[in-house]
């Protein structure tokens, strides 16, 4: 568990200190040293919440996760009162005052639903082979959350929600013959309003109108080279990016595409500017953290005392690498655009905060996981580190 945690924080410190050095050299010719501020004190926010939660008990999290679920719904609704919540780039995502943004509700919300999950999970553990509880009664709260996300909107954050939630109740013990079919039907639903989408969108462009964003987004991810001058005018300029960095890059601050041509080069798109500077060594370095990141964090979370701790450190670790990847999947193209931060590196306060506090109740689950030499014991007598085993089906009505 030592060299687990020792992983785990040499890899969040090394994204965090390589977040700020590129924060500044991407925005520095723009906004000077603003960006920088701002990131250095959402950072010293988030250190101390890591700092905290880590020093607690995490199971303490059970006795609040429904307020914490309520809270999170409630922030999730006032970004929708005007003069409370902030609609800016036709989506309201924000909450502040005048034109100053405070804080994203959204990234509070992904924590909180995790953790009234793992409560519900561990809660009702030998019924979740069963319909109600083990897909119904979690698909209303969570549906929730995920319906208030989509009508900002946030369809990034919807799905990446959606899909840590799923990873969560396979987990838990959720059976295949009720989890594949709603998953199967949305998937054929999403692909056919996609195509027919596509298809009108397609006749609109010839004819030299334009649809709606999201249907925007994926046409120019298909069309690239069609729209590199319109929407897909970012992902074009990172390829660009990327493929000038070469193996070891230009040189941290010699870059030329945050220079106007990659319009958020240092919240989405921040994974180019890496590539064109510190070049293709430094970009695999990036993703090695995540994937040592990941690794650890299932670690621990295989390690727990409890289920609690099991599900809860599951779903922060999926909820991270998964967050991770389609970033980088979206910068370089193999994604089309959702919109979603680059975790310790990209510009956000409240993302990076509620990132750190992730890694705090990861580094408490490891600080009050089983011992090794306990487990070794138990394993070395055939038995399961877990007595009882909280996900075995035991024939429920």
């Amino acid at each position: 568990m030592k060299v687990a945690v020792t992983l785990l924080v040499s890899s969040v410190a090394a994204l965090l200190a390589l977040g700020i050095v590129m924060l500044y050299s991407s925005s520095m010719a723009q906004v000077g040293a603003r960006y920088l501020v701002k990131q250095l004190v959402a950072g010293a926010v988030g250190i101390g919440l890591c700092v905290t939660a880590a020093a607690l008990d995490y199971r303490s999290l059970k006795k609040f996760a429904w307020p914490l679920f309520a809270l999170a719904v409630l922030l999730l609704v006032l970004v929708f009162v005007p003069h409370i919540g902030i609609r800016s780039h036709g989506a309201s995502r924000w909450l502040g005052y005048g034109r100053t943004s405070f804080f994203q509700p959204s990234e509070f919300a992904k924590l909180a639903l995790l953790i009234a999950l793992a409560w519900y999970c561990e809660r009702f553990q030998r019924q979740m082979p069963t319909l109600k509880r083990g897909l119904v009664v979690p698909a209303l709260f969570i549906g929730v959350v995920l319906g208030l996300i989509v009508k900002e909107p946030d369809v990034g954050t919807m799905l990446l929600v959606a899909a840590v939630s799923s990873v969560m109740l396979l987990i838990a013990g959720i059976r295949l013959r009720y989890f594949l079919p709603p998953v199967i039907a949305g998937a054929l639903a999403l692909g056919v309003f996609v195509y027919y989408n596509l298809v009108e969108l397609t006749a609109m462009h010839q004819r030299g109108q334009h649809g709606a964003m999201r249907s925007e987004r994926i046409y120019s991810w298909l069309h690239l080279e069609e729209t590199k001058q319109d929407k897909g005018l970012q992902a074009y300029e990172a390829m660009i990016a990327l493929g000038s960095g070469g193996l070891i890059g230009k040189g941290l601050g010699d870059g030329r595409q945050k220079l106007g041509f990659v319009p958020e080069h240092h919240t989405d798109f921040i994974f180019s500017i890496i590539g064109e500077e510190l070049g293709l060594s430094a970009t695999l370095l990036v993703i090695a953290a995540f994937v040592t990141l990941l690794v650890c964090g299932i670690y621990i979370a295989g390690n727990s005392r409890d289920a609690f701790g099991l599900l809860l450190g599951s779903g922060i670790t999926f909820l991270i690498g998964l967050q991770a990847l389609i970033n980088i999947g979206v910068v370089t193209s193999a994604l089309p655009n959702k919109g979603l931060p680059l975790p310790f590196i990209s510009y956000g306060g409240s993302d990076l905060a509620m990132m750190m506090l992730s890694v705090g109740i990861l580094l408490s689950i490891a600080r009050h996981g089983r011992p090794a030499d306990a487990m070794a014991e138990l394993l070395s007598h055939g038995e399961d580190f877990r007595d009882p085993n909280p996900f075995k089906a035991r024939n429920p009505k």
